[in-house]
């Protein structure tokens, strides 16, 4: 018995490994005859064939207009179906990532991408008993078993688990675009991610390490990078990539670390504050191939710094990361906008750095500070009558209109008019109770132009903590340019 398949007039024939007598044969039909039990086993046959053979005719016409006999027979008998398997499909994505490092891909990356690979391995077998699984046979259910596994048997962090799932349902949509398989097992799967807060060093924390002596040199030079970082905020890999070319003089003459990142080749500028500059010049002359800080391994700089977390009696889990956290809240909670610490940061995105606005509480303190004395002030300036120069210098006694006198009085009216009304309310009850009241415009002007520096110094005060560590020199000068708040965090270190 042959099979025939016929689509727009053209035919594709196999043979069904069957044979059947003749006189039981019903040509017309194309059935046996009879209901022996031959003919029933031969006519059971012949229908699975055919309801099998009109499936992956479906099948095609679903995904392909262009259906053809011989692409049905072939289909059917599984002659054009290369049956691909996950743990092939990855190895050949993770050697095609490996040829593309240095151009567009990092090696962690590429890292990654194997770590995730043995898991899935493991889980073949460990859950499975499977060496490789076709990529067509990989579901929801799968993936749910999959995330089960490296959190229960792997005991992996949530954020860690996220991770490994977002590389598999890279290559799973990998393989759908390059039509391997048609349904995505992640169409209806959601990843779990936990928000934390992100680790760092209070101001009092960082001053105790930067005061810390410590006896073996190799503590105190990760110590040196460490608080490098607390106040430039570069990663572990770009501090020690990290070489003199990248520290410039910008547009206002003073020195900044103007480098790309290497996590996401994204510019990054930041203003070298006094400190870090120090630090630089501490080891300047001493390291290779123009490299300014004397950057460990993550492995080794972690070790360090718990070593020096608990000789300085800081009861954080410390590591290195932790630098970039400080420098982010540090920058944040002194008013330095979201903005400008983004830029500073590398961030591609400013909702990264949104994290870091959640981890302190200094910052909406100092801000509705600054807000409750502002709606002081607004509720002064509303609910009372403007002072009129004029009133206080006629209750004064003193006279104005003279020639001589023209130019005080066009002072007077100018600095009268740059001050708030709670500002002149005050001046004004204040100069009626003095005992040597001004007698002339010009010594009016003198005691008003003093009342005002006074009340301008006043607002402009910073708060300023002191430290030994650099004799307690300044940070920093003002600063400008495209994070002029930075001078907010200019304090005596």
């Amino acid at each position: 018995m042959y099979c025939r398949i016929t689509i727009d007039g053209k035919e594709a024939r196999f043979g069904i490994k069957k044979d059947v007598q003749p006189k039981l044969w019903d040509v017309n039909n194309g059935r046996a005859i009879g209901r022996t039990s031959e003919a029933t086993e031969i006519n059971e046959l012949l229908e699975s064939i055919k309801s099998a053979i009109h499936k992956v005719y479906q099948e095609m016409l679903d995904k392909d207009n262009n259906v053809t006999a011989e692409k049905v027979k072939n289909g059917y008998l599984g002659f054009d179906t290369k049956h691909h398997t996950l743990l092939e499909f990855f190895d050949e994505h993770n050697k095609e990532r490996k040829m593309l490092v240095g151009i567009n891909v990092k090696k962690e990356t590429v890292k990654k991408y194997r770590i995730t690979r043995q898991h899935l391995a493991d889980y073949l077998k460990k859950w499975r008993n499977l060496s490789d699984i076709s990529l067509k046979e990989i579901n929801l259910n799968f993936v749910s078993d999959f995330e089960l596994y490296l959190l229960t048997e792997r005991k992996c962090a949530i954020n860690s688990v996220a991770s490994y799932m977002r590389l598999f349902k890279y290559v799973m949509g990998l393989a759908v675009k390059k039509k391997l398989i048609f349904d995505n097992p992640f169409s209806d799967f959601k990843i779990q991610l936990k928000k934390t807060d992100r680790g760092f060093l209070t101001r009092k924390e960082v001053e105790i390490i930067l005061n810390q002596e410590f006896s073996e040199k190799c503590l105190e030079k990760v110590r040196d990078v460490f608080v490098f970082c607390c106040f430039s905020g570069i990663s572990h890999i770009d501090a020690m990539n990290l070489t003199h070319n990248e520290i410039q003089t910008s547009f206002d003459g003073k020195l900044w670390i103007i480098n790309k990142r290497h996590k996401t080749d994204i510019g990054y500028k930041v203003p070298l504050l006094e400190i870090p500059k120090r630090i630089l010049d501490k080891y300047k002359g001493t390291l290779p191939n123009n490299l300014v800080l004397p950057v460990k391994s993550t492995q080794y700089t972690n070790r360090c710094l718990r070593q020096i977390g608990k000789i300085c009696n800081i009861n954080k889990y410390l590591t290195f990361h932790m630098s970039r956290h400080t420098f982010a809240t540090m920058t944040l909670s002194n008013g330095v906008s979201i903005e400008s610490v983004s830029k500073m940061l590398g961030h591609t995105n400013i909702a990264t750095t949104q994290i870091y606005a959640r981890i302190t509480d200094n910052k909406i303190g100092n801000e509705m500070i600054v807000f409750a004395g502002n709606v002081v002030n607004m509720d002064a300036e509303v609910q009372t009558e403007k002072v009129m120069i004029d009133d206080v210098l006629q209750s004064l006694k003193i006279s104005t209109g003279k020639t001589s006198g023209k130019v005080w009085e066009t002072l007077t009216e100018k600095v009268w008019g740059k001050m708030t009304n709670i500002d002149c309310q005050i001046f004004a009850s204040k100069i009626e109770v003095v005992e040597n009241k001004p007698k002339t415009i010009r010594d009016f002007y003198v005691v008003l132009m003093d009342s005002f520096l006074e009340n301008l110094n006043g607002h402009s005060e910073k708060m300023n903590f002191q430290s030994e560590y650099f004799n307690g020199q300044h940070i920093s000068d003002t600063l400008s340019g495209i994070e002029p708040e930075i001078d907010k965090l200019a304090v005596n270190f």
